[in-house]
């Protein structure tokens, strides 16, 4: 793997589905060279990733088909930064209550998660969330799933109506819903934060 790049490391968006170039826009507002992953070879030149929303169970056989997945899960082993949103979350769950039995995931964080638990497509909204460290940030639900539960290691920073939508395990971090949407930068600087504080640059 390269170290960080000249000015800051580099941050792959997993580029198979969702919302690819709002979050590429938005971790380049806040100073990182964020680049799409489609490929192995693609994903050994970043130093963090983020999965965005989508549909899961497309994400994780198209990731299966890319040749991503085992080393997306090698990488998380290993203690590369990720950040999930949406479907992005339940790629890092553990475990998918009402997923299809052969449906992949990265996993890295301990939690089971439900599967557009605030409803289908029509159920879609907005709200703010409360989030540990940030305060009150806008957010857009879609499909979105929630967490049912989660394991000893995990940190909840927000719910929305009692249901956690926002954690954060180690270098892994995943909202429920999609601040790409939103303009508003404070979890993608919350991560890209993450990200600095984790990789250390090579030395040219």
């Amino acid at each position: 793997m390269s170290g960080a790049p000249a000015g800051g490391p580099a941050v792959g968006v997993l580029a198979l589905q969702g919302d690819v170039r709002e979050h590429v826009a938005a971790l380049t507002r806040c100073g990182v060279r964020a680049v799409a992953v489609r490929r192995p070879e693609e994903l050994a030149e970043v130093d963090a990733l983020v999965v965005p929303g989508g549909e899961s169970t497309t994400i994780g056989k198209l990731a299966a088909e890319f040749g991503l997945l085992e080393p997306v899960r090698d990488r998380i082993k290993t203690g590369m930064p990720v950040y999930g949103s949406c479907a992005g979350m339940i790629m890092l769950a553990t475990q998918v209550l009402d997923g299809r039995p052969d449906q992949p995931t990265f996993g890295g964080i301990e939690m089971a998660v439900r599967r557009n638990a605030f409803g289908r497509q029509v159920n879609s909204f907005e709200t703010s969330v409360e989030l540990a460290g940030l305060g009150q940030v806008p957010a857009v639900f879609i499909r979105a799933p929630w967490v049912e539960k989660v394991g000893e290691g995990v940190r909840v920073l927000g719910r929305v109506a009692g249901r956690i939508v926002a954690v954060r395990q180690g270098n892994l971090l995943a909202t429920a819903f999609h601040p790409e949407l939103t303009g508003d930068l404070r979890i993608h600087r919350l991560f890209v934060d993450l990200v600095r504080a984790t990789v250390t640059p090579t030395e040219e």
